[in-house]
């Protein structure tokens, strides 16, 4: 399918202008249809059982070299979420980006967590598992359509550690419980998820970017003013824009000088952080977050980025 019929204007000018020379790439990579990924519930089934399953059914897979429990499907006989394996939870099926923001939050055991943007529940359930169903995590969902989705991958899942709430996200400030880890896996203009959505070059815009800025810089610092003492917070979200992801970090950093960007340590290719943007200079600190475009690891695009509470 032609570039020129999917992607507008706006959408055209913005990524070239970031991108420059690697613009062309990340357009053709948009386009291309993007394959199936699972993660193997270890709550349900040892990975090596399900696996066996899998491929005695004709499944082809790969493992993906960042995620553990992570799988490329190369081959399925028959649409995954109609197994019997997907039906009783044993596998969630997942976009191998999406597996990051989880994977680099690594609550530990028996901690008090907060998913503020839980639904559908990928990541919640990726949590749980991460902490074998112990502690307690607070998946809040503020829109009513989407809860029935994240109650039913809770339940399918076999998750017993989840409380779901339905709450404003920048509300969290205000209570006085705090949390081990925060997940702000915001809502942003989806920049990155071209590949399963063709729809969104034409609806994206300037405008759009601008107005979920906003909200996810309110986000970010409601999540992290909910942390307790050295807790520690992961931002992301399944955007490319600058507005949506390096800004939202230097804002926190801006506001709240007890918040330090770590470094995330993950075998995966990535681009390097913006640090200059429309004559704006962001914090040299994040440069320790992950950039990924989907020409870097044949997946989505995505941005990560790791905060701990300090001193």
């Amino acid at each position: 399918m032609k570039k020129e019929n999917i992607i507008s204007k706006q959408f055209k000018d913005y990524f070239e202008e970031l991108l420059q020379e690697e613009a062309e790439e990340f357009f053709e990579w948009s386009l291309k249809p993007l394959g199936s990924c699972i993660r193997v519930n270890t709550l349900k089934i040892k990975e090596k059982e399900l696996i066996q399953r899998l491929e005695e059914k004709n499944w082809k897979l790969k493992k993906i070299s960042f995620a553990p429990n992570g799988y490329k499907v190369i081959k399925k006989p028959m649409p995954i979420g109609k197994t019997i394996e997907h039906v009783l939870g044993y596998f969630y099926v997942q976009e191998s980006a999406s597996m990051i923001p989880s994977i680099v939050l690594n609550p530990k055991k028996h901690s008090i967590v907060l998913d503020m943007a839980a639904a559908p529940g990928s990541k919640t359930t990726s949590i749980a598992q991460i902490m074998m169903n112990t502690g307690i995590i607070i998946a809040n969902e503020p829109e009513m359509n989407r809860l029935r989705v994240l109650r039913s991958n809770i339940q399918r899942m076999g998750i017993i550690n989840t409380i779901i709430t339905r709450m404003d996200g920048r509300s969290f400030k205000k209570i006085p419980q705090k949390f081990n880890y925060v997940l702000v896996d915001a809502p942003c203009t989806a920049s990155g998820t071209v590949r399963r959505n063709l729809h969104i070059p034409k609806m994206w815009s300037v405008k759009a970017v601008e107005k979920l800025s906003k909200l996810q810089k309110q986000l970010i610092l409601s999540g992290f003013e909910s942390l307790e003492q050295n807790g520690t917070l992961v931002y992301s979200t399944c955007s490319v824009s600058v507005e949506e992801n390096e800004e939202v970090i230097n804002f926190l950093l801006e506001k709240k000088e007890c918040a330090r960007v770590e470094k995330i340590n993950l075998k995966l290719k990535k681009h390097e952080p913006v640090l200059e943007w429309k004559n704006k200079e962001y914090d040299k600190s994040i440069k320790n977050a992950l950039r990924i475009l989907p020409q870097d690891n044949d997946s989505e695009g995505f941005f990560v980025c790791k905060i701990k509470k300090v001193g």
